[in-house]
């Protein structure tokens, strides 16, 4: 074999590849959306055989063996070259050391298990999602002890979803956001509360969905390329490149900012992964390099643009277009002040941006005791409740509303939810470096997202996976990652909202 001839035969393995991932892609995205329910056991047939077939592809002798050659020869490749062949490989290695048949069965459980969650808690049932979780967690632990066996489990799962973190350093992390964020927390509900009845009320899903497609729009989303559906759970997907992206939403009548802020969240998602270059279509350097930094996109756009002063001010007309009768006798800075109440609640997707961090310990913690064996997952509720009740004050009616919230547990994304935190920290610290030479409120107040798009896609997007994510943050940020960034930008929020 020669270089160049090894090189095509790259190009055709990761074209191969990103082509089952999107064909399992699209099967995984029809079973969350649009899929009768009952039809679960026959995607996770399909996506059985398919997974096997992937399985045989990334292992097989052929692969393997054009995988060394290049890394025999990696000295005469391009960055991005050597890039790909480290995922490849890594993601190879990893794979080789589980048993197919194991892979299989697991790739299958997901599938199922995602099914049972969705009627598990619309039907307050954790005890028939029970038994699939204790399936998943037994394949996490399993997996990790198969791949890296000198490493704990957890820190294995942590670090494939945020490379470069562990226990220690999450530890280390909300230690920090806890001894800020609690005080503001306390100090908030000293002041007199502020309304959010601007934002409940009637508002019809028809309405709802074209708010939706114009946030999507002044966002920058290319809708020819990022389709818009509903679910259970929002979520964002790419399938096969970033020349398809899906979003999702969940509408609830009786607040119009629930979908709002999640369209918001998950357009800042889609912008990431839609911002690579287009030379990196069909590989796997295609798309986010960790959920730290992809959740730093979303959370960024969420929260930092929207829900800031200069966009409500701007967005608000378009409100009272769609909601004429909810919005009469209000004004913009009712509804800014509407959507950064700082209140302990239950929902992690509608907590706001103060006490969102808390919800995020709840799960961490544990994660941590379930992955060390310390927690059962029958006492999973219990636990759940009490932590509720220790971090935020509050009292969980229900496993609905409690422990069955979140999806990411039923599709195996055990170690995930640090991301969601972290990700709003890097964001606080990207903000500090783009107002170095954007005038964002400017843009806001005219809706235009253009420059701080281009900022993003310079300093985040366009490289997709192709540099390290602690490169990404070096680009981005020019210091080292500092969570004070985060902490000062909450209080001069809570500042501005409450006066304190």
């Amino acid at each position: 074999m020669d270089l160049n001839t090894a090189r095509e035969q790259l190009t055709a393995l990761q074209e191969k590849m990103s082509a089952y991932n999107h064909a399992l892609g699209l099967l995984s995205y029809d079973g969350e959306t649009t899929a009768p329910k009952g039809t679960a056991p026959n995607r996770a047939h399909t996506m059985g055989i398919l997974s096997e077939i992937m399985y045989t592809l990334s292992t097989g002798k052929d692969t393997v063996e054009l995988l060394e050659y290049l890394d025999a020869h990696k000295e005469e490749l391009n960055a991005k070259e050597q890039r790909m062949m480290y995922l490849l490989l890594k993601d190879i290695r990893a794979m080789q050391k589980i048993p197919m048949d194991e892979y299989v069965a697991y790739e299958k459980l997901v599938v199922e298990s995602q099914d049972v969650w969705y009627s598990a808690k619309n039907n307050d049932d954790f005890a028939s999602f029970e038994p699939y979780l204790e399936k998943i967690v037994e394949n996490r632990i399993r997996f990790a002890h198969y791949i890296a066996p000198d490493m704990d489990p957890y820190d294995y799962w942590l670090n494939e979803f945020e490379p470069g973190i562990s226990r220690q350093s999450c530890d280390a992390f909300f230690a920090k956001l806890r001894e800020r964020l609690v005080p503001l927390i306390a100090a908030c509900s000293e002041k007199p509360q502020v309304s959010d009845a601007c934002i409940k009320g009637d508002f019809p899903e028809d309405k709802q969905e074209e708010l939706s497609y114009y946030l999507m729009s002044i966002m920058g989303l290319n809708l020819e390329r990022v389709g818009l559906s509903t679910t259970e759970h929002p979520f964002t997907t790419s399938l096969g490149s970033h020349l398809d992206e899906r979003i999702t939403t969940h509408y609830y009548r009786e607040d119009v900012s629930s979908s709002m802020f999640s369209v918001i969240h998950e357009s800042g998602h889609a912008l990431y992964d839609t911002g690579s270059d287009d030379d990196l279509a069909y590989t796997v350097l295609d798309g986010g390099v960790s959920m730290g930094i992809h959740e730093s996109q979303s959370r960024f756009c969420e929260n930092i643009l929207g829900r800031s002063r200069a966009f409500c001010r701007f967005v608000f007309p378009k409100m009272q277009t769609l909601f004429p009768e909810q919005m009469k006798g209000y004004t913009w800075e009712d509804f800014y002040k509407a959507v950064n109440r700082v209140q302990p609640s239950l929902i992690r997707t509608e907590a706001d941006e103060v006490t969102y961090s808390l919800h995020i310990m709840i799960r961490y913690e544990l994660e941590k005791r379930l992955m060390a064996g310390e927690l059962k997952v029958r006492d999973l509720p219990l636990a759940w409740n009490q932590m509720y009740k220790d971090y935020l004050g509050i009292d969980v009616p229900d496993d609905k509303q409690g422990v069955l919230q979140d999806s990411h547990w039923s599709f195996g994304a055990i170690g995930y939810f640090p991301s969601y935190a972290l990700g709003s920290a890097y964001g606080a610290q990207f903000l500090a470096r783009m107002k170095e030479t954007v005038d964002i409120d400017a843009a806001l107040e005219k809706g235009d997202f253009g420059p701080m798009n281009e900022w993003n896609r310079e300093h985040i997007w366009r490289f997709g996976s192709s540099l390290t994510p602690a490169q990404i943050l070096d680009n981005a940020m020019g210091a080292p990652f500092d969570p004070t960034y985060y902490l000062d930008y909450l209080e001069a929020k809570c500042k501005d909202v409450y006066g304190v």
